[in-house]
This record gives C-alpha cells, sequence and structure tokens, in this order.
C-alpha cells in the first residue's frame, strides 16, 4: 500500500506526570521523526480547556514544527472556525508560510455554538455503500451512531464557548466563513459594500486548504463545493465516515487546484511488536475518551496500570464502545490489515494516523512500525 501515503495527526497529548511543556517537546521530536519515516504530512489539532491535550494553537505548535523539520507538510486537523474570523485565520497562516512557504495545510472544521443550519442544504443522506450487522462488505467495523445530545448545554461545554467567544458574538455561517478564507487567501476579498481586503501576510500564501468533517452534511458539502481536499474523521464518528466519504463526493465541483475529489481518512492507531504488546499500551485509551465525552475534559493519558485502577462502569462501556471498537491494535502486519480495509473501503487518497500512548518512546516506535509495514506492501 506504498501508493496510498500515510499523515499523522497530532493531538499534542499530556501523559500522566508531565507536563504541556513535555508534551509540546514530544510532538515536535514527533514530527522529525515522522518526516524520516516518510510521513507526508502532519497536522495538529485544536482542543480547549482539556488537561490531557496541550494543542490548543495549530498555528503556534506548526511554526515550532517548521523549524525542526524541513521537507513533511504540517497543518492543523483542524482549526475550530467558530470562535475565529477568517482573516484571523489567514493572517495567522500567512505568517508562517512566510517564513516556511509552500509546507503548511490549512484544515478547516466547525466547533460548536454554530448557527443552525441553513435550511436551503438538504440533509445528509445515509451511505450508499451496504452495512449489515456493523460492518461493511470488506469487514470494516461501522458501529451504531453516537449521539452527544447528552453534551449539549453541558456547564463545561457552556463554560467553554463563554470563554472562547466575545459577549455577544455570533459565529457566522460556515460556508460563508470558508469562502471568506478563500477569497482572502486569493487575494480578491470584497466586502458587500465592495471594499477590498488585502491582508499580509495571507493574500497568495502557498497554502493547501482542506476541510474536516465527520458526516455527509456541511462540512463535506462545503469542501465539495469548492473543490477542496476533504478528511472524513473515521476516529472521531466511524459510524458515519462512509456518509462523510461519499457526500463528499456526490458535491464535489472540479477547481482550479482539483480534478477530482481527494480524500484522507482518520484512524486511532497503536502498533508495537506483537499483538499483546500493542493491547497493553493501548489501555488507556477508554478512561481517556470517557473522559472526553462526559465533558470533563481530556485527562492526561493514564499509564496501563492508572488505568486499570480507575473506577469503570458498564455505562463507560457503552459510552466508549464506537471508538473502542474501532481503534486498530496490534503489530504492525495487524494493523496495516485493518488500514487496507478502511482505505477500500472509503477509497481514500490517503491515510491520516492518530497515536496516543502514555511512553513517548512507544509512540514513536509505532509510527516507525507502520511506516515500515506500509512500504514494504
Amino acid at each position: 500500500m506504498s501508493g496510498i501515503p500515510l499523515g499523522v495527526l497530532d493531538l499534542v497529548p499530556v501523559p500522566s506526570g508531565s507536563t504541556a511543556a513535555d508534551a509540546l517537546r514530544h510532538s515536535i521530536d514527533l514530527a522529525r521523526r515522522a518526516e524520516s519515516f516518510g510521513y507526508v504530512r502532519h497536522w495538529f489539532a485544536e482542543h480547549h480547556l482539556n488537561p490531557g491535550v496541550a494543542g490548543t494553537s495549530p498555528a503556534v505548535v506548526i511554526a515550532l514544527a517548521a523549524s525542526a523539520t524541513s521537507t513533511i507538510r504540517l497543518g492543523s486537523g483542524a482549526v475550530q472556525l467558530g470562535h475565529r474570523t477568517a482573516l484571523s485565520t489567514v493572517e495567522e497562516f500567512g505568517l508562517v508560510d512566510a517564513l516556511y512557504p509552500g509546507r503548511l495545510d490549512l484544515g478547516l472544521g466547525r466547533s460548536a455554538g454554530r448557527p443552525p443550519r441553513r435550511t436551503d442544504r438538504p440533509a445528509p443522506a445515509g451511505p450508499a455503500t451496504p452495512v449489515v450487522d456493523g460492518y461493511a462488505p470488506n469487514g470494516l467495523r461501522i458501529p451504531p451512531r453516537f449521539s452527544f445530545e447528552h453534551l449539549l448545554g453541558h456547564p463545561r461545554v457552556a463554560l467553554q464557548q463563554r470563554l472562547l467567544n466575545l459577549p455577544g458574538a455570533r459565529p457566522q455561517d460556515y460556508a460563508e466563513q470558508v469562502d471568506d478564507v478563500l477569497a482572502l487567501l486569493r487575494g480578491d476579498y470584497r466586502s458587500p459594500e465592495g471594499m477590498a481586503a488585502h491582508p499580509v501576510p495571507g493574500a497568495g500564501a502557498d497554502v493547501q486548504v482542506w476541510i474536516l468533517g465527520s458526516s455527509g452534511g456541511v462540512s463535506a458539502e462545503t469542501a465539495g463545493r469548492n473543490g477542496l481536499r476533504f478528511a472524513a474523521n473515521y476516529h472521531v464518528s466511524p459510524a458515519t465516515v462512509l456518509e462523510a466519504a461519499e457526500g463528499y463526493r456526490a458535491a464535489f465541483k472540479p477547481s482550479a487546484e482539483l480534478d477530482r475529489p481527494y480524500l484522507t481518512v482518520s484512524a486511532d492507531v497503536v502498533v508495537a511488536e506483537d499483538d499483546a504488546t500493542a493491547r497493553e499500551l493501548a489501555t488507556g485509551y477508554a478512561p481517556w475518551v470517557r473522559s472526553i465525552r462526559t465533558a470533563e475534559g481530556a485527562i492526561p493519558y493514564p499509564t496501563p496500570a492508572e488505568a486499570r485502577a480507575l473506577p469503570w462502569t458498564e455505562a463507560d462501556t457503552e459510552l466508549v464502545a464506537d471508538r473502542v471498537d474501532t481503534r486498530f491494535v496490534g503489530s504492525a502486519r495487524t494493523v496495516a490489515d485493518h488500514l487496507e480495509r478502511l482505505q477500500e473501503a472509503t477509497a481514500a487518497d490517503e491515510l491520516l494516523i492518530t497515536t496516543i500512548t502514555h511512553d513517548h518512546a512507544a509512540r514513536v516506535r509505532s509510527y516507525r512500525l507502520l511506516a515500515e509495514e506500509w512500504h514494504r506492501r
């Protein structure tokens, strides 16, 4: 499968007993190692008020990683546009591009607190690919859809929105905001009154724009309509990855940059020398996901022993089942087989790998072992 490139999606995780500074140093080191292993891109996610995640500003981390690397593409997976403006986003990435031209991926994502969906857009259709008893025809696990309804109105979610947004601010319609980002990057932005805006740096920046999404809805439609690259999040919402890929392709219109759809799909992965070792390294994943889905905020990533010592209920198992059941854990051969099924089911042009372990050396080794196996195929 060496014809299908691999990329890295990095949350800048903070292991228990360490600091945010440690996490940043480890992620910069991982970017340097990923470059040597042959990964084509290294993206940094954006999360807030999470004790176990230090990736709060993708542009800042990208700048730090760019100074330690030379060829790998660096990007955001994704900038959350809900509390940003198009101009601030373009100017941030324009600054980094000014020193590291031609290496940046501007991944754009939606975030909580957005206005309701515009009624002139159709609701996303379910996937055309048949799913029987939780599996796609090639054996890829497609779990039941997970509902985030329990998080709506949660005090911690409300607090995050209060701190991220200016008082009284209302997020711009996502599709319109993406249009503004593209116009500002091209240097042809005009306000409704006809006024031009030419951000320097930013206008004319050699930045590759991606849209990230978890369903066949607004994000997939926006990516397709603009002829942009799209990243479908199997690791976030495995139940809807097929509809996301199919929705994007259905909406795609050729652009000056792309004459056909271009898709990457993310997956949670842990690789070790054998399946048993990998499963041990992955022990902390379930309680880590639970902390996110209860709105507690991602906890510092626990050691296997710490994870086993945490209280656990049947309700906890149900809360994280879709994520745990779709994580690829094992030897390089085992995981590569799973990734081949993911690529086949989605017809992805690339795959985006996210790996979290408590030990940094084990995380680096996981990426190395996977790359070696992938390039042999």
